[in-house]
């Protein structure tokens, strides 16, 4: 009796023990609630759960400009959750810039990264010149989303130039349809997803780089003319400026309602299009989606020097906590948690939910909607990319670019002026790194 007694008692201290050894791993990730397969991406994250019975995750989750509010509250805080959602450059600069985050390459080893395209664990191209973060795909930040049946209605074909683009707008505005609809009320949109590319064109990256060492300034003449572009579109009514009404959510929506010829955004939208598996309801359905759409690149426009040129960056992914000490119960939990969101089958299944065209490069489906395929042969399409201007500049730089940039589509500020508020954000941010 004496020795059973004892086992039960060494069970309990075991049992005891395990649970005390359980390990908590706070997230914060970025997510809309609202959008199609937030439930199955629930699922995902549930099934590491019920599998790791020893980690508890506490999750975060926020999408847009609360998202980003929330991370900087925890960077002032010093209270920066465990697993953090994040770009690599762009709105997560102060993560890369203080090292907030550990770097994956070690972490994560070799044979593991050695299953994505090579781009996307090159650490330069990160903002702190190391894996902050592991990218799940790369992201094209200019798409025209194309309504190809509604233009063949019209008697019109896709545009190779602006000035054919230009030349469909009397009769679209004739018809009640608007030539291009953007999501314009969130200001990052005109400079993340079109005038990055007009950059690109008419500049390059090269130029974004003098100006940043302060050889050339963004009040010269070919900036403006960039600037000066932007404010044609509107003039020309090719952009409406009510757009600037229209906020990110609501736009897709209009789009799929056939009330524009053409949708500029990033190459993630296509998710808001594509079947909710829990509905069973898309906003364009997929037989619609193989014979009314296409994607294409933005027409060429007067003064570009660089043909064909496209914006990308590196897309977003999960970092690591800095404040986890190394070799600790808690970031060995933290790589199972990364290795498993980055893994051949959630990979896939995030690619089959449309949320990103993946950067691992084993991943197969045959339940890929149109719009996902489509999206995959846009990106070869592209025959050259160039900077994100979000993500090349400084937050204090691209901010007084996007809010002018809805000042040029309101009429209440020249391309001059805001060229100019650009250059002494850009003669302030020389100054603080010197």
């Amino acid at each position: 009796m004496k020795k059973i007694c004892s086992a039960l008692v060494f069970l309990l201290i075991l049992s005891m023990g395990a649970y005390a050894q359980k390990t908590t791993l706070t997230v914060y990730d970025y997510i809309d609630a609202t959008a199609p397969g937030y439930a199955e991406n629930e699922a995902i994250w549930q099934k590491f759960i019920d599998e790791n019975p020893d980690i508890t995750i506490v999750k975060e989750e926020l999408s847009n400009e609360p998202f980003h509010q929330k991370l900087a509250a925890y960077v002032a805080a010093g209270t920066l959750p465990d697993i953090i959602y994040m770009y690599p450059s762009g709105r997560s600069t102060m993560l890369h810039e203080q090292k907030l985050v550990k770097d994956l390459a070690p972490l994560l080893g070799k044979d593991f990264l050695s299953n994505f395209i090579p781009s996307v664990t090159d650490p330069s191209g990160q903002k702190g010149k190391y894996l902050a973060e592991l990218p799940q795909s790369i992201s094209y930040t200019t798409v025209m989303f194309t309504n190809t049946k509604l233009l063949s209605e019209l008697g019109l074909k896709v545009p190779a130039t602006y000035a054919e683009l230009k030349a469909m707008v009397p009769k679209l505005r004739a018809k009640g349809i608007r030539p291009v609809l953007m999501a314009n009320k969130d200001d990052w949109v005109m400079q993340s997803c079109l005038f990055s590319t007009i950059v690109g064109r008419m500049l390059g990256d090269d130029w974004i780089d003098k100006a940043l060492a302060g050889k050339v300034k963004f009040t010269d003449k070919e900036f403006i003319q960039a600037l000066e572009f932007v404010q044609t579109m509107y003039k020309d009514g090719v952009i409406g400026r009510d757009t600037i009404q229209i906020s990110y959510g609501e736009a897709p929506a209009l789009f799929a309602e056939g009330k524009a010829a053409f949708f500029i955004d990033g190459d993630w939208r296509q998710n808001a299009f594509l079947t909710d598996p829990a509905s069973g309801k898309a906003l364009i359905d997929p037989k619609r989606q193989q014979t009314d759409f296409e994607f294409y690149n933005f027409p060429a426009i007067p003064g570009e020097k660089n043909p064909g040129v496209g914006s990308a960056v590196l897309g977003c992914g999960y970092g690591i906590s800095a404040s986890i000490p190394a070799g600790s119960d808690k970031e060995k939990a933290a790589v199972r948690l990364l290795k498993y969101l980055y893994s051949a089958d959630v990979q896939r299944q995030y690619l089959e939910l449309g949320r990103y065209i993946t950067s691992r490069k084993d991943v197969k489906s045959d339940k890929l909607e149109p719009f996902t395929l489509k999206m995959a042969e846009y990106h070869d399409s592209v025959p050259k990319t160039c900077y994100v201007l979000d993500g090349a500049l400084d937050t204090s730089i691209y901010t007084p670019l996007n809010l002018g940039l809805q000042q040029i589509g309101l009429g209440t500020k020249t391309p001059q002026e805001v060229a100019q508020s650009i250059q002494v954000a850009v003669d302030a941010w020389r100054a603080s790194h010197k």
